[in-house]
């Protein structure tokens, strides 16, 4: 059993000089696909093994749309303030700082102006690490501000859902979004300027119920969740079972309240497909 021997005695190496794999170089997705980071970055972070969608933000939705990732973005410096001096397990404030400083966004939207494939295009981007991607009153300010830019320069829009719902901690302020911005999509429609609604995991609560399902078509990304309440709540109210896959974008499109789902990677030629349909 001479094999099973160390054959080299006394091999010491150091804490310091021991080689670990760094953290962030391979992504897991939840069906068990194992894919480096840069080819899921290249595939536009869907994993090609199992056509899982990785959840990302404005950041990733940017560089996959506009050309060259060359933007300008709008109202960037917004911030939301404390109207109710809100105060759970911490004062809102000190939360929207710490998320600030953790996250690098200003809020859960970012708004841009740019071209993809040599089309204006003005796209509002939810980002679910800010609080969730609630939507407070800097959100439907700068969705408001957005479709302002689309109107007065004559440009299509784009809105990225991603989303939680309404952000409890500014109470009606925040409900007020929703006429807000939806009252600012039907000047958009009255002008007969194209918009866009892309539902992507999760879009929920005020935001469904309101500009997300209002474009003049609704795409969403494969196996989002869709829903206004969640299944939990529906389930006790009803007091029955839910269907399976129910509020996924598939169930969704099966029911009517979806125009098609599109693979991300092939959203920026779909896009372009649809505005120009659109324009003509």
């Amino acid at each position: 059993m001479a094999w099973f021997k160390r054959t080299d005695k006394g091999i010491k190496t150091s804490t310091e000089e021991k080689k670990d794999t760094p953290d962030g170089l391979w992504y897991k997705t939840p069906n068990g696909s194992i894919i480096h980071t840069r080819e899921l970055k290249n595939n536009s972070f869907v994993c090609p093994d199992d056509e899982y969608h990785v959840k990302i933000g404005s950041k990733e939705y940017f560089e996959i749309l506009f050309d060259g990732n060359n933007y300008t973005e709008l109202d960037q410096n917004m911030i939301s303030g404390d109207p109710l001096k809100f105060v759970d397990t911490k004062p809102y404030k000190s939360r929207i700082e710490a998320t600030i400083a953790k996250t690098e966004l200003k809020d859960a939207v970012r708004t841009a102006v740019g071209r993809i494939n040599e089309m204006d295009l003005v796209i509002a981007c939810m980002d679910f690490n800010f609080i969730g991607g609630s939507m407070g009153s800097v959100v439907g300010e700068k969705i408001a501000r957005a479709i302002d830019y689309s109107l007065k320069n004559k440009i299509p829009f784009l809105m990225i859902s991603k989303s939680g719902g309404a952000r409890m901690m500014e109470a009606g302020f925040s409900l007020m979004q929703m006429a807000k911005t939806s009252a600012k999509l039907a000047l958009l429609d009255k002008a007969a300027i194209p918009y866009i609604s892309l539902l992507t995991d999760p879009t929920t609560g005020g935001v469904t119920a309101s500009y997300a399902m209002l474009g003049d078509f609704n795409i969403a990304e494969p196996g989002a969740l869709i829903g206004f309440a969640g299944p939990r709540v529906i389930r006790e109210t009803i007091g029955k079972d839910l269907p399976k896959g129910f509020q996924s974008s598939e169930f969704v499109l099966e029911h009517g309240f979806l125009d098609f789902i599109i693979d991300r990677r092939q959203l920026k030629n779909r896009l372009t497909t649809l505005l120009n349909l659109l324009r003509n």
